[in-house]
């Protein structure tokens, strides 16, 4: 269940990942590269939409406590980083019914599995063959205030990510298992001797 870290950090769970740059940072536009994610967040999870409001509202706070607007007030132009799906792409079935978020870092995410190391405790790193666009993944999010350029707004920090569960590649690619017949054999059968 989505839930706050702290005042502005919040864990999402089981989002549907889309436009995923967790591997290798982009930068677009001469803009200066950066790993990111859109988020997608179906208007039926009040719990995660509760989250995310609440962290956002705790973030338009601390950026007017941190000066971050001038004369350290809100400004009226003021943007959030929760956009709806319904209106902004509205040509696109995957948004239907759903928030999403566009989340983004300097750093490169830890992306993990469910899974830890015995030996060393620590979480098993995944591949770009096992994170893709429509799996579902847990996330952690920063929500901060900035001022650039004219703009004035919320943003989305994208923290690390856990892979959830699979889900229809949203990159037009299929499985191999999809593809073709297999036989199943044991993993442990020693087949070759």
């Amino acid at each position: 269940m989505s839930k706050a870290i702290n005042e502005t950090k919040v864990l999402l769970t089981n989002v549907r990942l889309s436009y995923p740059n967790l591997f290798e940072p982009k930068g677009f536009e001469g803009q200066e590269p950066k790993y990111s994610a859109s988020l997608i967040i179906s208007k039926d999870d009040k719990a995660a939409l509760k989250v995310i409001k609440q962290a956002i509202e705790n973030a338009k706070a601390k950026g007017i406590e941190d000066g971050v607007w001038k004369g350290n007030k809100l400004p009226a132009n003021l943007k959030t980083p929760v956009r709806d799906g319904d209106e902004e792409r509205s040509e696109d079935d995957v948004y239907a019914n759903a928030y999403f978020i566009n989340a983004n870092s300097k750093y490169a995410p830890a992306v993990v599995g469910k899974t830890k190391d015995r030996s060393t405790g620590r979480a098993i790193e995944l591949g770009e063959d096992d994170v893709y666009a429509g799996c579902y993944v847990n996330v952690t999010v920063n929500f901060y205030g900035y001022s650039a350029a004219g703009n004035n707004g919320i943003a989305a920090g994208l923290g690390n990510v856990q892979k959830e569960a699979d889900g229809e590649n949203l990159g037009g690619r299929s499985s191999a298992e999809s593809d073709f017949d297999f036989e199943e054999v044991d993993s442990d059968d020693d087949f070759l001797l």
